[in-house]
């Protein structure tokens, strides 16, 4: 699959089969595709959590409740930012940095045959706090990114609006 047909065929998946699991070795490529993307100095200000545990995900559930996917997906990687690795004229970005980070997650899954949900966490500051203790982190949790075998095919959401586009 090259790039542009796997961005424009992702979908919001919200619907996994349960019995379907994720293999470590394909997390571990999303995850090296995460530290791939590119980030303000090269400073790559992120930290990753990856929650299999059912018990940790109805967790996650109760504390965002936009992530009720996760009753079946196999699979959470969480994105959490890491400002204090950014200094000087590359202080503050590490959001962005972490957003490439999570689209490189998507489409790596989506290239692996999973399905994917970004849900957002930053910059709730109730959402944020309940999830460095769900997970027992000092960072700061940007996104929750539910991986697994989509269970639906829903239609695609984003189009290309050139009203929206200027040329100088």
């Amino acid at each position: 699959m090259n790039t542009l047909e796997a961005i424009k065929t992702r979908r919001s998946i919200r619907k996994y089969n349960p019995d379907i699991t994720v293999p470590r070795e394909h997390i571990t490529q999303m995850l090296e595709a995460a530290m791939m993307a590119p980030s303000a100095c090269n400073t790559r200000p992120w930290e990753f959590v990856v929650v299999e545990s059912r018990e940790v995900k109805a967790q996650i559930m109760e504390a965002m409740p936009y992530t009720q996917m996760l009753a079946t997906a196999p699979v959470a990687i969480v994105i959490c930012g890491r400002p204090d690795l950014q200094e000087n004229i590359c202080q503050g970005f590490w959001p962005q940095d972490c957003g490439a980070a999570a689209q490189n997650i998507l489409l790596a899954a989506k290239e692996l045959g999973y399905g994917t949900c970004w849900c957002g966490c930053y910059p709730l500051t109730d959402r944020v706090e309940g999830m460095q203790k769900i997970l027992a982190v000092s960072s700061i949790p940007l996104a929750v990114i539910a991986v697994g075998k989509a269970e639906e095919t829903p239609d695609a959401r984003g189009f290309y609006d050139e009203a929206r586009v200027k040329y100088l």
